[in-house]
């Protein structure tokens, strides 16, 4: 048995430990010692030959066709970020040397469009590393700064969980979110690093992760129940960056006339600086040589003399 990494075997062999033997329409007769279905019974259910299953969950063989993989995908009652998921993982790829990818840059017209938003906004990497932000966004959540991981503050930042009160749907949307951003690109050591930080600090996450659960997570509302403003329903936009490895524009939006969106706008004005009043630099000079002009025109008092 081959000791090179076999994604597309333990995704398969996970994703068929969470499908039970009623769901696919077999009987469940006895003590059943897997969980799940049994390798004979995906085989059987697939059209394909328990020797070859097997083969597949082993890594032994890494080339099957796209209809084997389409029906393995029926039995398993993936959706369509899963199949698609396990599509790309039974596609043939290159061999590469394993090396860290070069630092994230966010484009200086994106930047530039995140700072001038009117909505909580940011950019995150691959990674879900948060790569730039507004100042809505970090009132929104203070740790939605650049430099932050998503992922890590959801699992392992108390403050960051008790703005959640669905923690539990949040992170198993996260952990599937990650999986489909990643894909097969799997080498990168800053990925290996943070999902083995994560593995280790947070059993809750190493058993997502585990799950091999993928989604696109498009569409969703988030609940945030903010410390100075409350409940907030908002929903969440992700458009992917062009010219870029992987990053996205995420953007949170109430709808409108709603509770959350009187209470975003209270959170927003919260946020601003005082309107006091800022004149020119211009201006400024010219209050200046006014005011030592008038302290030369002063007329001299008898009392000054």
């Amino acid at each position: 048995m081959t000791h090179e990494p076999n994604p597309l075997g333990e995704f398969v062999r996970a994703r068929r430990e969470l499908v039970t033997p009623e769901q696919v329409g077999i009987p469940a007769v006895g003590v059943r010692r897997v969980p799940g279905l049994r390798r004979e019974e995906v085989a059987m259910l697939a059209g394909i030959s328990a020797d070859y299953y097997l083969r597949l969950e082993q890594g032994r063989d890494r080339n099957p066709s796209v209809q084997v993989l389409e029906a393995i995908a029926r039995v398993l009652r993936l959706d369509d970020d899963a199949t698609a998921h396990l599509l790309r993982l039974g596609a043939p790829r290159p061999r590469r040397h394993r090396r860290r990818r070069p630092k994230e840059t966010v484009p200086s017209g994106i930047a530039q469009l995140v700072a001038t938003l009117p909505l909580p906004a940011l950019v995150e990497g691959r990674y879900l590393d948060v790569l730039a932000a507004n100042a809505l966004a970090t009132a929104l959540s203070p740790r939605l700064v650049a430099g932050a991981n998503r992922l890590r503050d959801l699992f392992l930042d108390p403050a960051e969980q008790a703005l959640h009160p669905d923690w539990e749907d949040a992170a198993v949307s996260m952990v599937a979110g990650f999986r489909e951003s990643v894909g097969t690109d799997t080498d990168d050591p800053r990925f290996i690093e943070l999902v083995g930080e994560l593995a280790l600090a947070s059993p809750r996450f190493s058993q997502l992760w585990a799950r091999h659960d993928v989604d696109a997570c498009e569409g969703r509302p988030k609940y945030i129940d903010h410390p100075q403003v409350g409940g907030l329903r908002l929903n969440r936009e992700r458009l992917g960056i062009s010219g870029t490895a992987g990053q996205a524009l995420v953007v949170f939006h109430p709808d409108p006339g709603t509770d959350s969106a009187d209470k975003l706008a209270l959170l927003a004005s919260a946020t601003q600086k005082p309107a006091a009043h800022r004149g020119t630099a211009a201006d400024g000079q010219a209050r200046a040589d006014a005011n030592r002009g008038e302290s030369v025109r002063r007329p001299v008092d008898d009392d000054d003399r």
